[in-house]
């Protein structure tokens, strides 16, 4: 008898391991089944690739880091952890004559959060600052963790395009 329970409990402990070890998976018989995409991650520099492709008056203008990013919100907590600055060519050059490099006045920016809640933070923060001041406006448009500022020289139907491009960005 107890040659045969160490038996049996050894057939089940081989049977186990076996079945353990075993990493491969059966796939359903219709094979339907199909690999995971690898996803891009979300960045400002994706996210503006995409914005670019639709809105074809964007253009780059600068890709933010830390040494030349002029409000120093890049990287620190519950800030934007990637940002692009981007020209819109509808927009006159007398408009803009003075402004800096890199200012929404431009064209807009893209900017990107570790969460939803930080984008919509941030958004609602530049809208009650700017809310006062219409020199400063601009249009604003979250789509989960990005952020798309638009400058406000260009029209409500110019700035439309900008939202639907970024609908569906993360």
């Amino acid at each position: 008898m107890h040659k045969t329970l160490i038996t049996a409990a050894a057939v089940l402990l081989l049977t186990g391991l076996t079945a353990c070890s075993n990493s491969k998976t059966s796939a359903p018989a219709d094979n339907t089944a199909k690999p995971a995409a690898a996803s891009t991650p979300v960045t400002a520099s994706t996210s503006f690739t995409r914005i670019a492709a639709k809105v074809t008056t964007a253009k780059l203008a600068d890709v933010v880091t830390a040494a030349n990013d002029g409000n120093h919100l890049l990287g620190r907590p519950n800030q934007y952890t990637s940002k692009v600055d981007f020209t819109d060519s509808r927009i006159k050059a007398s408009d803009v004559a003075g402004t800096a490099k890199g200012d929404v006045d431009r064209g807009g920016s893209v900017e990107v959060f570790g969460n939803s809640e930080d984008a919509q933070t941030r958004a609602k923060y530049i809208q009650t600052v700017t809310k006062s001041m219409p020199a400063l406006s601009e249009y604003d448009y979250v789509d989960g963790t990005v952020l798309v500022r638009v400058s406000h020289y260009l029209t409500p139907q110019q700035a439309a395009a900008y939202k639907t491009a970024a609908n569906g960005l993360s």
